[in-house]
C-alpha cells in the first residue's frame, strides 16, 4: 500500500494561533464559528474586542469570554505533531512559577515526572514485559483515581449568596481543584440548598455571569488576576426566575 508522507509546513496553517503565529498553546476555540486560537492570546484580545479575530463574527456583544471553550482534542493533536513542544512549554511553565518563587501546580509536575521516568528508563536500557507494564498502568490508575484532584492546582473560593429567595451556605469557604468548572459549583449549591435543579442558579464574578464551561482556573486569570485570595463568587436564582 502507497503512503504518502505528509510536512508539518503542509499543515503549519492548521496548527498554529493567528494571533501570535506560534503553535497552539492551551487550544481555546470560539463556540460561535469553531476558529482556534491560544487561550491567552484570545482571552487578551477579547478584553477589548467582541469579535473573532479571524472572522469577524460577534461572538457576544458584552461577555465574548462566556463563548470559548478548551479544546482539549486541538491540543493534543498539537502535541502529538510537533515535536518537543509540549515538553519545552512544561519546561517553560515550571520556570515561569520558579521565577514567581510559587510552587508548581500538581498537575504540571506530575506529567513532568512522568515524563522523566519514562526518558530515564529508556536511557539506562531498561524494557518491561507487557504485563509488568500494564500491572504498573492499573496500579497508578487506580492511585489517580483514588487522589480526587488532590494533587491538582488548588483554588480558594468563598460563596456568598446575594438575593433574599435563596439561604446562605452554612460553609461559605471551600477550597477544590482549579480545573473544576462553574458547572461543578452550581451542583455543589443545588445540592447544599436542596434545590430541584442546578438550572435555577446563576453564579457571578464581579457583577458578571459566569458561563457553566469556565474552569476556575479561567475565572481567577480573566476576573481575579489582581486580587488576593479567596475567589469571591456571588449564587442567585436565574433572571427569568425572579
Amino acid at each position: 500500500m502507497l503512503t504518502r508522507k505528509i510536512k508539518l509546513w503542509d499543515i503549519n496553517a492548521h496548527i498554529t494561533c493567528r494571533l501570535c503565529n506560534g503553535y497552539l498553546i492551551d487550544a481555546t476555540t470560539v463556540t460561535e464559528c469553531l476558529h482556534t486560537f491560544c487561550r491567552s492570546c484570545l482571552v487578551k484580545y477579547l478584553e477589548e474586542n467582541n469579535t473573532c479575530p479571524t472572522c469577524r463574527i460577534v461572538i457576544h456583544q458584552s461577555h465574548p469570554l462566556q463563548y470559548i471553550g478548551h479544546d482539549r482534542t486541538m491540543q493534543d493533536i498539537v502535541y502529538k505533531l510537533v515535536p518537543g513542544l509540549q515538553e519545552a512549554e512544561m519546561k517553560k511553565q515550571r520556570e515561569f512559577y520558579h521565577k514567581l518563587g510559587m510552587e508548581v501546580p500538581g498537575d504540571i509536575k506530575g506529567e513532568t515526572c512522568s515524563a522523566k521516568q519514562h526518558l530515564d528508563s529508556h536511557r539506562n536500557g531498561e524494557t518491561k514485559t507487557d504485563e509488568s507494564s500494564n500491572k504498573e498502568a492499573s496500579e497508578e490508575k487506580q492511585e489517580e483515581d483514588n487522589d480526587y484532584h488532590r494533587s491538582d492546582e488548588q483554588v480558594s473560593i468563598c460563596l456568598e449568596c446575594n438575593s433574599s429567595k435563596l439561604r446562605g451556605l452554612k460553609r461559605k469557604w471551600i477550597r477544590c481543584s482549579a480545573q473544576a468548572t462553574v458547572l461543578h459549583l452550581k451542583k455543589f449549591i443545588a445540592k447544599k440548598l436542596n434545590l430541584s435543579s442546578f438550572n435555577e442558579l446563576d453564579i457571578l464574578c464581579n457583577e458578571e455571569i459566569l458561563g457553566k464551561d469556565h474552569t476556575l482556573k479561567f475565572v481567577v486569570v480573566t476576573r481575579w488576576r489582581f486580587k488576593k485570595a479567596p475567589l469571591l463568587l456571588h449564587y442567585r436564582p436565574k433572571m427569568d426566575l425572579l
